[in-house]
């Protein structure tokens, strides 16, 4: 534990700009010292039980002893040095493991700092490789509604154009084609409809698309929208049939998080690009990665420039890639499957959610459970809610319509409980507006 400290929040109101938040009507934040196991401690002695994962990252929990001692190891050697023209164990042993884990065919690795970055990156590979083709129509993307895939520029053109938190920039970005949002839901019949409409799409815009870019069955922070693993496949088939690229953002729903260790893998298909990130180092450093096939590769490599044109500074940062490694290690070497699958059987306690009133819906699939509110009961109020949340002593934070878990896999069935009862009653109560 660290050692007693003040948060001076004054300053952190007055100066400190916090994720999608004004800094004249600042909603409050919540001083914390440390963090172990599941728990959040704030500095005011509460102790919260993270409903989170820190944004869907810390999958083992936190202060875990093996990252805590890979990332001490690491640091003793070095905690950072350039990948120009250098190479460091870490970083080799790291892309073996991803190499092992991902899709047969994705055996070349880009080691990048952030989600939105190994997007830009993936979105960057598909554009080069029509380049290095010769090809110079293929300068579009193609996306379902309902995405999201980051903050950076070229992430936030390829999510949804009208309800993402991105649209204040329409007309800066650049245009993508944008296709109807998988209506087909997971566990339900897939409607050959959506085949058919996708299939328009491809037929007219397929000689501009460099590629279609998707998140594998959960649409995440563009709605929690679970769908039928068939449109994924669908949607692979025609990106080989009109000869386009398929790219998975799988930045959220990598690592078990749906109950396969990639949730391509409900679909049994395999991207020409793959976007991983978040919970890679479980939730300990900033790191992420963008894997593709020996095709796209070579095909970049021989093309006019002869390189791929990104570099981060802190790319393949030792410090990142050791952490990473114990994290991919900790994971594989337990029973996750089932860890999910108990998560699972626990979030099915959200279903009593569906006995009110302001309730539209309410989902899970692995380790996530949704809770969707009815366009009458409106958005929810995020600093009301949440102070009611910290009172019943767990972090949650809702968005949009949206009350959602997406745990660490080590919360036990007590702490699933607690969070689920949490969304119950603040939803009963009317504590989210």
């Amino acid at each position: 534990m660290n050692k007693k400290q003040t948060i001076d929040l004054d300053f952190d109101r007055e100066h400190i700009w916090h994720p999608y938040t004004s800094m004249t009507q600042p909603i409050p934040v919540y001083p914390v010292t440390h963090a172990n196991h599941n728990l959040i401690h704030l500095e005011t002695g509460e102790q919260l039980i993270d409903g989170m994962a820190s944004w869907w990252s810390a999958i083992h929990g936190y202060n875990h002893p093996i990252l805590n001692a890979a990332m001490v190891e690491q640091i003793n050697s070095m905690s950072h040095i350039m990948f120009g023209g250098i190479t460091h164990n870490s970083a080799v042993e790291l892309c073996k493991k991803l190499v092992a884990i991902t899709p047969e065919s994705l055996t070349k690795v880009f080691l990048a700092d952030s989600g939105s970055v190994s997007v830009e990156v993936a979105i960057k590979m598909a554009l080069q490789y029509w380049l290095s083709q010769g090809i110079s129509t293929k300068q579009k993307l193609m996306t379902p509604y309902k995405g999201y895939h980051g903050d950076t520029f070229a992430a936030m053109s390829v999510c949804d154009p009208v309800n993402s938190m991105h649209s204040l920039y329409n007309g800066f970005l650049p245009e993508h084609i944008f296709v109807p949002a998988p209506v087909s839901q997971f566990g339900s019949e897939f409607n050959q409809a959506e085949a058919q409409t996708l299939e328009q799409y491809f037929k007219a815009h397929h000689n501009q698309v460099a590629a279609f870019i998707i998140e594998p069955i959960v649409q995440n922070a563009g709605g929690m929208n679970f769908y039928h693993p068939d449109y994924l496949a669908c949607v692979r088939k025609l990106c080989s049939e009109y000869n386009v690229l398929l790219i998975c953002d799988e930045i959220a729903t990598g690592f078990g998080r749906t109950g396969k260790l990639f949730a391509v893998e409900h679909a049994d298909i395999e991207p020409d690009i793959l976007c991983i990130g978040k919970a890679l180092t479980g939730g300990t450093m900033t790191l992420s990665a963008t894997l593709t096939s020996e095709k796209i590769a070579t095909g970049i490599s021989e093309g006019e420039a002869g390189v791929l044109m990104h570099g981060p500074t802190f790319m393949g940062n030792p410090l990142a890639c050791a952490v990473a490694c114990a994290s991919i290690d900790l994971l594989l070497n337990q029973n996750w499957q089932q860890r999910i699958s108990d998560i699972n059987s626990q979030l099915q306690q959200l279903n009593k959610c569906r006995e009110l009133d302001d309730v539209a819906d309410v989902r899970t699939l692995g380790a996530i459970g949704v809770v969707e509110l009815n366009d009458a009961a409106g958005s929810v109020d995020v600093a009301k809610i949440q102070a009611y949340f910290v009172e019943q002593g767990v972090w949650i934070r809702p968005f949009g319509k949206l009350i959602y878990l997406m745990p660490p896999y080590i919360s036990d069935a007590n702490s699933i409980k607690t969070l689920c009862d949490a969304i119950y009653n603040a939803i009963k109560d009317k504590h989210y507006r």
